[in-house]
């Protein structure tokens, strides 16, 4: 009987183990996390807050100027309001040089012909509209929205979303946030101005994919921490010796309008030509001075005539 109670005892540890261990087998899964619908698990890039600040440093400063043919899908409205209207298959040309240069031409579906011309070479822009036949001109910086949306649009806001800016150190700084969980894996780095109050206001968001470290998205926010653009990047594709995608997403939730952007051609650092930046006004056009006078003028049927291509 001495002998049998220590086996005894060894027969129930034992047991409990198969026990605890049956159950965990029933009661545990194991899951592979496969973020953004991969079937594969992905490795996952380290990073510091310089080394994706050096990123951006450097395609900034890969690129001094380009022209590129794209296929644009441009929309007016919102998603608040329920409505969105999409003009779909426009083809157009944008010219870009740096610094503050750039230049967009699209033309209507199927017929090809203008269906705008606008162009900003720093503080103001212009803006032919065929359709309309109207010419505006005005400052680059918009105080008061218009309720016509198309008035609020503004060559330099596709400007910001195509050459994402280094950080500015004399006035900006950056902090890091490692946004990784099972359906995210990205590093956002928060771009902030400095005051001389000491207070400090988030300015942009730069956000780095964790697999390649590449460039998927940028924010830029108003004072009071609303989102002015909300840039995409998809398609990394190389032209010309230079890193650059070919599919890019620009959302102005506040002017209510996006487009699509996805390049069909692209040539960079090549040389353009000055009068690729000039637009004047045609003969017989009506001129609109944003600021000058009431942007009721403009007529809301402007978008609505922009948008059905008439």
């Amino acid at each position: 009987m001495p002998f049998w109670g220590p086996f005894r005892r060894c027969l129930y540890a034992v047991a409990l183990v198969a026990l605890v261990v049956g159950m965990s087998s029933c009661l545990a899964r194991r899951r592979v996390i496969t973020r953004n619908g991969k079937d594969v698990q992905q490795k996952l890039l380290v990073a510091d807050k310089q080394i994706l600040l050096d990123r951006v440093v450097a395609r900034f400063s890969a690129i001094q100027s380009f022209a590129a043919t794209v296929d644009m899908v441009p929309a007016l409205g919102s998603v608040d309001k329920g409505k969105i209207t999409e003009l779909k298959d426009v083809r157009a040309y944008i010219y870009l040089r740096k610094p503050s240069q750039i230049r967009l031409i699209g033309l209507y579906p199927f017929v090809r012909t203008k269906a705008f011309d606008m162009v900003s070479t720093g503080d103001d822009f212009r803006l032919y509209l065929p359709s309309k036949n109207r010419f505006i001109v005005g400052p680059n910086r918009v105080d008061k929205p218009s309720p016509n949306k198309i008035a609020n649009l503004r060559p330099f806001h596709f400007l910001d979303a195509l050459m994402v800016r280094p950080l500015d150190p004399d006035r900006e700084t950056a902090l890091l946030e490692n946004f990784t969980d099972e359906d995210n894996a990205a590093y956002i780095v928060h771009i902030v101005e400095k005051r001389s109050s000491g207070e400090v206001e988030l300015k942009r968001d730069v956000w780095f994919e964790r697999v390649g470290l590449r460039m998927v998205r940028q924010k830029i926010f108003d004072a009071k921490g609303n989102i002015l653009t909300d840039a995409r990047y998809d398609q990394w594709q190389t032209y010309d010796g230079v890193f650059f995608p070919k599919h890019i997403e620009i959302n102005r939730p506040q002017d209510e309008y996006a487009v699509v952007i996805t390049i069909v051609k692209m040539d960079i650092n090549k040389t353009l030509p000055a009068d690729r930046f000039t637009l004047e006004q045609p003969a017989g056009t009506e001129l609109q001075v944003l600021g000058a006078k009431p942007e009721s003028s403009f007529g809301s049927s402007a978008a609505g005539s922009y948008a059905q291509g008439r």
